[in-house]
């Protein structure tokens, strides 16, 4: 039986079309729009087919253009913009319906030894210490709201496990920041490229949230419009995406309808193994006058 993983191992693997142009695809699990982690992973899989097997994902900075559609294959073009004695640089643009739907630039290095120094991992519990998805499920589902069932009932191939869920359900502004326990739910092929891949797809997930616990709401309430506008993404170190990843986040401002995140991705050994930043769109939905036939602008 296929597991999640391995239909997001399935998802990243593109399909070469020709020289620089890849078709990926995206899971029919009801969503109205592609997950922006997707279309990071997919485009960073793009860039990767074309630079050298030693070199590394370094860094990536990209913007979500437009909502992905689930039902629509998605094209990735990659522009080869340089290929330098120690870096590589690509640029890929995800196309759908002849339009761009994100864009983003990664940079590739070929590893070498420098000066180390490192931010200290927070001190929280062990994900062992931390209930399961099981318990989590059989302790809050019941009393959470649909969407938030519905989500936490599918089966994900990125295994969540919060040092503390009480942000999710709280209508009191607490402080913008939280800890994750975050891995891939089955064990993944050894190719690194694949493990990067694989976080940076996670790596938007739970992100976007920690901007409105200071608001007393989360992703889930109806009245909110969310949605991710940028996202840039560090390695620092090896990793591996199938062991547990500690996502330390917190959120320094909102303002102008934007919420600004960000997260730093600890080995359990405490190593600073990615760095993310990510602004995002955390609209308050203007309710119609119950009298007006006037339509609600469209951005």
């Amino acid at each position: 039986m296929r597991s999640a993983v391995d239909d997001l191992l399935s998802i990243l693997d593109l399909e070469p079309l020709e020289h620089n142009l890849f078709r990926g695809m995206s899971p029919q699990v009801g969503w109205q729009r592609v997950f922006g982690g997707q279309v990071i992973g997919q485009a960073l899989v793009a860039a990767s087919r074309t630079v050298p097997q030693e070199r590394s994902v370094h860094s990536l900075h990209g913007y979500f253009l437009r909502p992905g559609d689930p039902a629509v294959p998605i094209i990735y073009e990659v522009d080869r913009i340089r290929d330098g004695g120690s870096f590589t640089t690509r640029r890929v643009v995800a196309i759908q319906h002849g339009k761009p739907i994100f864009s983003v630039a990664a940079s590739f290095q070929t590893f070498e030894d420098g000066l180390d120094h490192q931010a200290v991992m927070p001190d929280v519990p062990m994900p062992e210490d931390l209930p399961g998805e099981a318990e989590l499920k059989e302790k809050f589902l019941a009393h959470a709201p649909e969407a938030v069932r519905r989500y936490w009932e599918r089966d994900r191939p990125i295994e969540l496990r919060p040092v503390d869920m009480t942000h999710y359900f709280s209508r009191s502004k607490l402080t913008p920041s939280q800890n994750v326990w975050v891995r891939a739910s089955a064990a993944l092929p050894d190719d690194p490229r694949i493990h990067s891949c694989v976080l940076a797809y996670a790596s938007d997930m739970t992100l976007l949230d920690t901007s409105l616990f200071a608001h007393g709401t989360s992703v889930f309430d109806p009245k909110l419009q969310v949605a991710s506008l940028d996202h840039a993404m560090w390695f620092h170190r090896p990793f591996r995406a199938d062991e547990w990843l500690l996502y330390a986040e917190d959120s320094p401002s909102a303002s102008g309808g934007r919420g600004f995140t960000r997260g730093s991705l600890f080995s359990r050994d405490g190593q600073l193994v990615a760095s993310v930043a990510q602004e995002g769109l955390i609209r308050v939905r203007r309710e119609r006058p119950k009298d007006s036939s006037a339509s609600s602008p469209a951005d």
